[in-house]
């Protein structure tokens, strides 16, 4: 009985972590992706800075009161329709428009986007929370509230904005997969 041996199992080695490499590069390439240009996304975060002006003005109320919205309703949410196209799972932005019917809450907002042309999904903003010292709380992400939302509804694109550097994203796919977080592309 004879074994084969391989002299040089290296080329074997690479081979495989090649394959398995360009395998996963494929599948990354995949992934929905969200183009948004440097001017909506500044315009983006101007929505952003001007629903936030007054966030220290509620720094003497607990985190509930702030929560409920109970309190000094200083700074509120708003809901904007992002306007574009989609090219199979590439999202490109060129711009937005207020939602209809908007109704803005400090922790809350509703509207519609289903009428708009060119609509492709939607934006809104998260406020800034003070803490026991009067410090800014920012929030990390798409809350599951906003993705329970998300999933149950039709549209392809949500995009939460605290400031130019903080924007979280949710695609969903041609083929139906919801993906969060999403990668955003500025350019």
């Amino acid at each position: 009985m004879s074994r084969r041996r391989f002299a040089h199992p290296a080329p074997w080695l690479a081979l495989l972590t090649l394959a398995v490499a360009g395998i996963a590069a494929r599948s990354r390439a995949l992934e929905p992706v969200i183009v948004l240009p440097p001017a909506v996304r500044d315009s983006l975060d101007s929505v952003w800075t001007r629903a936030n002006l007054h966030w220290n003005e509620i720094s003497d109320q607990n985190t509930l009161t702030q929560a409920l919205g109970t309190g000094k309703p200083t700074q509120k949410e708003y809901l904007g329709c992002l306007i574009g196209d989609a090219n199979a799972d590439t999202f490109h932005v060129i711009g937005w428009v207020p939602a209809r019917d908007m109704k803005r809450f400090q922790f809350a907002v509703t509207g519609s986007c289903d009428s708009i042309p060119g609509a492709i999904g939607t934006f809104h903003t998260h406020p800034y929370r003070a803490d026991s010292a009067g410090h800014a709380l920012k929030e990390p992400g798409l809350s599951a509230q906003d993705l329970m939302t998300f999933t149950s509804g039709t549209d392809r694109a949500l995009l939460v904005v605290w400031d130019v550097d903080s924007i979280d994203v949710a695609l969903r796919a041609a083929d139906g997969r919801v993906v969060h977080p999403a990668q955003l592309v500025a350019r």
